[in-house]
């Protein structure tokens, strides 16, 4: 990934910034399409390097702009056209092409009611009691947990 300093990229903070990584998820972030495929294609020549394969299927992409229309991109890898997404999770969070995060906001929002709702569920059949022992329980496991 060190071929990949120096090629165009967003500015942020004054920083020149072409791609995010964390373990084996890599986002490619160019202004343009031309600059996305150049990026592309250093990724997958330097992949193949190291005996590697970009999995065609798994990699996909996504326009950010305020504007109403999305543009249409052609990025390929090895002659096929990439996918082109509305949002993808990354990392546990949903990014949306608009680059406003309505839907992770309302995704967590529901997630919180199903555990709410589970909750109030499995409180309906235990005791007061029960759930003092329950809560004593998680504590003493917790704690046992980050002791070790």
């Amino acid at each position: 990934m060190r071929n990949l300093e120096g090629h165009p990229g967003i500015k942020i903070g004054g920083s020149n910034i072409n791609n995010l990584r964390y373990a084996d998820d890599t986002v490619l972030i160019a202004e343009n399409e031309k600059d996305l495929q150049q990026l592309l294609d250093i990724v997958k020549e330097e992949s193949e390097k190291k005996g590697l394969e970009l999995n065609r299927k798994k990699t996909e992409v996504m326009v950010v702009s305020r504007k109403q229309e999305l543009p249409i991109i052609n990025i390929y890898i090895k002659g096929t056209r990439l996918k082109q997404k509305d949002q993808f999770k990354y990392l546990g969070s949903l990014i949306s092409s608009d680059g406003r995060n309505n839907s992770e906001v309302a995704s967590r929002i529901a997630q919180a009611k199903t555990i709410r709702y589970l909750i109030y569920k499995r409180r309906k059949r235990m005791s007061s009691i029960s759930i003092e022992q329950q809560l004593a329980k998680m504590i003493k496991n917790t704690l046992s947990i980050n002791s070790q």
